[in-house]
C-alpha cells in the first residue's frame, strides 16, 4: 500500500465510523493478526473494533477459555455494549502435523469450543496446507478427513461450525512434493467426505482467483456452504502463477482480482456473515493499530459496496 493510497482510505475513515446500514448480511470483520495488529485481550480488540466502524470482531477461543463464567458473560456485554458481532474464531488444533500434536490439540477443544458457545460465537475457521512433503493426495486426503471430522464433531457438539479455506497460490501449490486440495471443487469434496454436515468454507477471493475457480462455481453455492469470507486483491504486473502468498493488496487497491462477481454471488446466495481483511502487507503491518484500521474498513466498507 502506497504513502497516497493510505492517505486515501485514511481520510475516508469518518465515513467507516459513521455506521452507514450495510446492503446486505455481509459483516466488517476485525481479525488482528491478518492486518498486524497487536492487542493484549479481547475487550481491547472489542474496542479498537468499535472504534473504527468493525462491525464484527474474530473472538479469542482460548483467552475465553481461561475466563470464569461471569467474566466471559462480562465480554459478551462489552461487545453487544459496542454494537458488535462475532466474526470467526481460530481453529486452535494443529491437524496438519504428526498425530501426537493433534491429540494434544484435539484434547484442549471442548473447553474452548464451550468458551466459545457461552459468548454466543458460532464460526471457525482454519486452512488447508495446498502440498505435503510426504503424503500423496489421497493419504492426505484420507488422513484430512478423519482428523477433520473429530474437529468438526466436537465443534458441532457446541454448535459451532467449522469453516475450510483452500489455499490456491500456485507457488504454494508446487512448494512440496505431493499438491494438495487448492480449488473450490476439492474443498468441497473433501467436506463431503467429512459428512458431519458440521463443516463449511472460508472463501477467500485471492485463493478463488489463484485457484482459477469462476463466478459460477461461487453461484452454485447456498449461504449456509459459507462460514466465513476474506477480501484481498494482488499486486499488479505480477503473473497469476507468480503470485506470493504473503505479499497481497487491500481489497479493490489494484483491480487485479475482479471481486465485483465475487461479492454479487455472495450477495445472490444471501450470505449473512463476516468478512476480513487478510492481505500479509508489509506496509499495512508496519502501521500502528488505528492507522491500520483506519486504511482496512474503507476498503472492506467499499468492497461490500459493489454488491449495490
Amino acid at each position: 500500500m502506497h504513502r497516497r493510497t493510505f492517505l486515501q482510505t485514511a481520510a475516508l475513515a469518518p465515513l467507516a465510523r459513521a455506521g452507514a446500514p450495510a446492503p446486505f448480511g455481509m459483516t466488517l470483520a476485525l481479525a488482528p493478526g491478518s492486518i498486524g495488529v497487536t492487542v493484549p485481550n479481547q475487550r481491547e480488540l472489542n474496542a479498537l473494533a468499535a472504534r473504527h466502524g468493525f462491525e464484527s470482531v474474530e473472538p479469542r477461543g482460548t483467552e475465553l477459555a481461561g475466563l470464569a463464567a461471569g467474566q466471559v458473560d462480562e465480554v459478551v456485554a462489552d461487545l453487544r455494549a459496542k454494537g458488535l458481532q462475532w466474526a470467526a474464531a481460530g481453529l486452535t488444533v494443529d491437524f496438519r502435523k504428526d498425530e501426537a500434536t493433534f491429540r494434544e490439540g484435539l484434547g484442549k477443544l471442548p473447553a474452548i469450543a464451550a468458551a466459545l458457545r457461552r459468548a454466543g460465537a458460532e464460526r471457525v475457521g482454519t486452512w488447508l496446507s495446498p502440498s505435503h512433503a510426504e503424503l500423496t493426495y489421497r493419504a492426505n486426503f484420507d488422513r484430512h478427513a478423519a482428523r477433520l471430522r473429530e474437529i468438526a464433531r466436537v465443534l458441532g457438539e457446541h454448535g459451532l461450525r467449522l469453516g475450510l479455506e483452500y489455499v490456491g497460490t500456485q507457488l504454494l501449490l508446487v512448494g512440496q512434493r505431493y499438491p494438495f486440495v487448492h480449488t473450490l471443487a476439492e474443498t468441497r469434496e473433501l467436506i463431503a467426505a467429512i459428512g458431519t454436515g458440521k463443516v463449511g468454507l472460508v472463501l477467500d477471493t485471492w485463493h478463488w482467483w489463484t485457484a482459477g475457480d469462476t463466478a459460477e462455481e461461487l453461484r452454485a453455492l447456498r449461504a449456509e456452504d459459507v462460514v466465513s469470507v476474506d477480501l484481498n486483491d494482488a499486486p499488479a504486473g505480477v503473473p497469476k502463477a507468480l503470485q506470493k502468498d504473503n505479499e497481497r493488496e487491500l481489497p479493490l487497491a489494484t483491480g487485479v482480482i475482479p471481486a465485483a462477481p465475487f461479492i454479487g454471488a455472495l450477495r445472490a446466495m444471501g450470505y449473512a456473515g463476516p468478512a476480513r481483511c487478510e492481505p500479509f502487507n508489509a506496509k499495512l503491518n508496519a502501521l500502528d493499530n488505528d492507522a491500520a484500521c483506519a486504511a482496512v474498513v474503507p476498503a472492506l466498507r467499499a468492497a461490500r459496496a459493489l454488491a449495490g
